[in-house]
């Protein structure tokens, strides 16, 4: 039986990064993954190849609607689906096979299979070897999530698919229906719609991007409907009927019913912790109402030496989130003094443009009572933004009205995921909107918009009236 001071279950981001650092940390370390490629579900088929599509097809826009108008003459521009495919899968494939040689780099040891707890330090391995043992004194869940399937509309991989399925269509459909208007329905949309296809996005809620803020939404909604699609929402769902070769998805919205045919229809509702088949019970191994991992506040869970970090615990199910969990662990491990803030975990919806936030919106803010400042400021008076045709949207700082202490921070504009990592910073910290606005920022830049925002808290922002 093999022994190991540390085997990770899952090696996605979560995963392979909490196996790096604790091999740095001089642990001997087991990262078990059944895919045969590391990198789980965020690198083979979510986060990279849908920014590598979502790459791509902004080019294609670009090529085909905007180009001559900054002199660049193509003539007929058309998309060619199978290259396009083939450079997401160029980018997966150099992304996955960096992990496999950071993870040798390291002397991790690598097991293609999938584990199951026989107890709280025992696993059984199945692979192609065959069944083996292996025992640690901890073992970390990292076994991530997977789409969440409606009951009534099964995933058949063909009509009613996941967003595994989305990032692979081999043609453009001509409708595509997208359940659901969260940043992966809105993000895969996006892709399609570029390409050609005609998309709606059927949302529940009363709006799509539910979590920011109605002001950064009502911006949001009116570019993505300017660039083609279509936006259905506090439309319920309630089922999927033939019409001859094409399908119809039905809802229902204030007693009436609504119809929308479709060639495919991407569910993208959200999310499940993922735990199938790891014989938790085994090790006793607890679970929430929702099928998570229960841990307390260091990511332990009551079985003596095993830990659950990422998707499969409550939160946020983000990659990012799930490697500051990886890394802490690793050092509380190790008897290092590993440390999360999950309060400033950055979201970001990766459209063109992209919206991003941090801490609390000014919604939320409201509605606890708790009295803040405002601080806005346009990218449309924002000379980078103007220069490179980025214009729309604005950037929002929500400070304590007293202490001026930045409390959260909402985007909407070009590159907003990167942007929101400076407001992130001086969060990070406790800083005030003062700090950022006291900040000497580049000119020109897209980061001015941040600055004029912070000087706007305290309605001092000098190139807006």
């Amino acid at each position: 039986m093999d022994t190991f001071d540390l085997i990770i279950i899952g090696a996605g981001p979560g995963g392979y990064v909490c196996a790096f650092r604790a091999a740095q940390l001089g642990l001997k370390v087991a990262l078990i993954e059944k895919r045969a490629t590391l990198g789980g579900a965020c690198l083979n088929v979510g986060c990279i190849p849908s920014k590598a599509l979502l790459h791509s097809t902004e080019q294609f826009v670009f090529a085909k609607h905007h180009a001559a108008e900054h002199g660049i003459r193509l003539g007929e521009v058309t998309a060619d689906i199978a290259a396009l495919m083939k450079r997401k899968d160029s980018v997966v494939t150099k992304l996955v096979g960096g992990v496999a040689q950071l993870a040798k780099a390291r002397k991790i040891t690598v097991l293609t299979g999938t584990a199951s707890f026989v107890s709280a330090n025992v696993l059984s391995l199945i692979s192609t070897a065959g069944i083996t043992q292996l025992t640690a004194k901890n073992i970390v869940i990292a076994t991530g999530s997977s789409p969440v399937e409606l009951p009534f509309m099964k995933f058949d991989g063909k009509t009613v698919v996941s967003s595994d399925d989305a990032i692979s269509f081999e043609t453009v459909p001509q409708k595509l229906v997208v359940v659901g208007g969260g940043a992966i329905g809105l993000e895969l949309g996006s892709v399609w719609s570029r390409l050609g296809s005609q998309v709606t996005v059927v949302e529940f809620l009363p709006k799509i991007a539910a979590t920011y803020d109605d002001d950064i939404v009502r911006t949001f909604t009116r570019i993505l409907e300017k660039q083609g699609l279509k936006i259905e929402t506090g439309a319920k769902v309630t089922g999927l009927k033939k019409s001859g070769a094409s399908q119809i998805l039905t809802a229902e919205r204030d007693g009436k019913v609504l119809e929308f045919p479709a060639d495919k229809i991407l569910v993208a509702v959200g999310r499940r912790a993922y735990t199938d088949g790891l014989a938790l019970e085994n090790a006793g191994v607890e679970r929430d109402e929702k099928g998570r991992i229960k841990v307390d506040s260091h990511l332990k869970t009551k079985a003596q030496g095993v830990w659950a970090i990422g998707d499969v615990v409550a939160g946020p199910m983000l990659a990012h989130k799930a490697e500051e969990d990886g890394v802490a662990v690793a050092e509380w491990i190790a008897g290092k003094a590993g440390h999360v803030n999950w309060d400033l975990v950055p979201g970001v919806v990766y459209t063109e443009p992209e919206v991003a936030s941090v801490g609390i919106g000014e919604d939320t803010a409201k509605a606890q009572s708790i009295a803040v400042k405002i601080g806005k400021f346009n990218f449309a008076a924002n000379g980078r933004a103007i220069a490179i045709d980025a214009v729309d949207g604005f950037v929002k700082i929500i400070a304590d009205a007293k202490t001026d202490k930045i409390l959260g921070a909402q985007i909407v504009g070009r590159g907003a995921g990167e942007l929101i990592s400076e407001i992130v910073t001086h969060m990070e910290y406790g800083g005030s909107a003062e700090d950022i606005a006291r900040t000497i920022h580049a000119h020109p830049t897209m980061t001015e918009a941040i600055k004029e925002a912070a000087l706007a808290v305290s309605k001092s922002a000098l190139h807006a009236i």
